[in-house]
């Protein structure tokens, strides 16, 4: 039995893997959906990235997990693929789900503009160090329900700042890690140039799937399976 631990991206908790949980569980999988500190039912603690990184090596430390899948979705690639590293032999696979990936030394924000940057530290500067969960407008053309939206704007909580300002700390090139990159394309076409980069490794795979960038929710079955097909 494979162990898939679903880490969700920004302003998410453990329950926007809800359907992808339960479609995995039924195919024989343990599953172990992540809500990181200062997000959901987590809410309130000021969390930076090594905490997020600290709360998904628990996960797998503290229920002894032995044949793990880490999955990251969006934001969580990047502490993901931190933890990726520093659970040595229980770790069978990384997962990114059309996501970040940590670079040494670089935050979450490193890699946007300089308007990007701008754009997110007012935003934290009017909401107490916090980054605000997304409109409903902002969640249009990626495959999505008004039911699904409904439930993304009403449930979403306020990002911890720090964790997407704070540098990634890589115990292991990720370029080493046996790792799958899911692109969804309706979000664009192409990954990354930093994906690109690692798809240059071996150990790396792409797989794509026509679905927006919250593939949990628009296209839950078809996000299982792919999951299952990259655990092997």
């Amino acid at each position: 039995m494979v162990d898939f631990v679903l880490v969700p991206g920004a302003w998410l908790g453990a329950w926007a893997w809800d359907e992808v949980a339960g479609a995995l569980r039924g195919a024989g999988h343990g599953v172990h959906p992540v809500t990181l500190s200062g997000l959901a039912e987590r809410r309130g603690v000021d969390a930076g990235q090594q905490q997020h990184v600290a709360d998904i090596v628990a996960v797998v430390e503290s229920q002894d997990l032995q044949d793990v899948v880490l999955v990251g979705h969006s934001y969580s690639g990047i502490p993901v693929g931190q933890a990726a590293g520093r659970i040595g032999d229980r770790l069978r696979r990384v997962v990114y789900v059309d996501s970040n990936i940590p670079t040494d030394g670089k935050s979450f924000v490193d890699g946007w503009s300089e308007e990007g940057q701008a754009w997110v530290r007012e935003q934290m500067a009017t909401s107490d160090g916090y980054w605000p969960p997304l409109t409903a407008e902002d969640y249009a053309d990626q495959d999505l329900t008004d039911e699904a939206i409904e439930l993304i704007v009403s449930r979403g909580t306020p990002h911890p700042g720090r964790s997407i300002s704070e540098p990634a700390e890589l115990v292991k090139p990720i370029g080493e890690l046996p790792t799958t990159y899911l692109k969804c394309l309706m979000d664009g076409t192409t990954p990354s140039t930093d994906v690109l980069e690692q798809l240059k490794s071996p150990s790396w795979e792409l797989v794509e799937l026509k679905t927006g960038h919250w593939p949990m929710f628009s296209q839950p079955a078809a996000l299982a399976q792919l999951l299952s097909a990259a655990a092997g």
